[in-house]
């Protein structure tokens, strides 16, 4: 595993490169709260593989930074979309393979659904994962509501300064709520925690929460992207997608499946979470090695 850094778009990305470098390339993208340690072990059997493993931490973790201090430090779909797209031009993939769960299976949902020839397949945690913002003032049950109780939370002043002053108590609290059956060790979250002190962690993380919510502007070099996704696209590019019976997060996606138009499986990771290639590496590993086979039809 080697640590790089790259000038894609309007990050300096650093990311971790598994792998031969003549491999078949994947690209796997973290979510909130997490960081690059979610593929850990994934990425290790995937290079064994003979993949090319690239996993970058997004805008707003870990060593990531942002090129100039006038770019606003945006967590809109849009946003993470570009960062994604830019990083497959600036390392010259072909047609990577993408994946991700959460903020990261966001992103790779959307360059899959508006690129489609700029990647091979896709594998996305929890579906469809594309927001639509348009329709994000309808309530849902008062189960679902309160589970999203951090989100509101993050609507509010009170909600940026909690953010500020404890995030490692409120990051940690939502791995045990997201992730019941997971048995992570404090050691295993202080290595990703430290990912968390990233300069614009808190204000990335703040503007995703309010700009989903149609609470504050996005960035406007993005806003034709943003403007693409309100016609939700299909995705036709070869999809396998995952949920995890215990996600404290999602109740289950198997009713996205009519957006995804080419070839696509949807499985179910027995006894796990939100956390998808964190908690279960082998299945994840699998998914993208059967993801492959969908892409060039063996």
């Amino acid at each position: 595993m080697e640590v790089k850094k790259i000038s894609a778009g309007v990050l300096d990305v650093t990311y971790i490169d598994h792998g031969p470098a003549d491999g078949w390339p994947v690209v796997l993208c973290h979510g909130f709260p997490y960081d690059i340690l979610s593929y850990e072990k994934a990425a290790l059997r995937l290079a064994d593989a003979g993949a090319r493993v690239i996993v970058p931490y997004l805008r707003g973790y870990g060593p990531t930074r942002f090129l100039s201090d006038k770019t606003p430090r945006s967590g809109e779909q849009a946003a993470l979309a570009y960062d994604l797209k830019e990083l497959i031009a600036a390392l010259n993939l072909y047609r990577p393979i993408v994946g991700g769960y959460d903020w990261g299976g966001r992103a790779a949902c959307i360059v899959s659904a508006l690129w489609p020839n700029r990647v091979s397949a896709l594998v996305s945690g929890n579906s469809y994962n594309i927001q639509n913002i348009a329709a994000s003032l309808k309530p849902e049950p008062a189960a679902v509501e309160a589970s999203l109780w951090y989100q509101y939370y993050f609507h509010s002043e009170r909600g940026r300064r909690g953010l500020e002053k404890d995030r490692n108590g409120i990051t940690r609290l939502l791995w045990e709520m997201w992730s019941p059956t997971w048995n992570f060790d404090e050691e295993e979250f202080a290595k990703t925690a430290l990912s968390f002190e990233n300069p614009d962690f808190v204000d990335v993380v703040i503007h995703s929460y309010r700009h989903r919510y149609g609470l504050v502007p996005g960035d406007p070099a993005v806003a034709h992207i943003e403007t693409m996704l309100t016609a939700q696209p299909e995705i036709s590019v070869p999809a396998i997608t995952i949920d995890g019976d215990a996600d404290g997060v999602s109740n289950g996606t198997a009713h996205h499946a009519k957006k995804f138009t080419g070839p696509h499986e949807h499985r179910i990771f027995e006894n796990a979470g939100h956390n998808l290639p964190q908690e279960r590496p082998e299945d994840w590993c699998q998914a993208v090695l059967d993801a492959r086979c969908l892409a060039v039809g063996g």
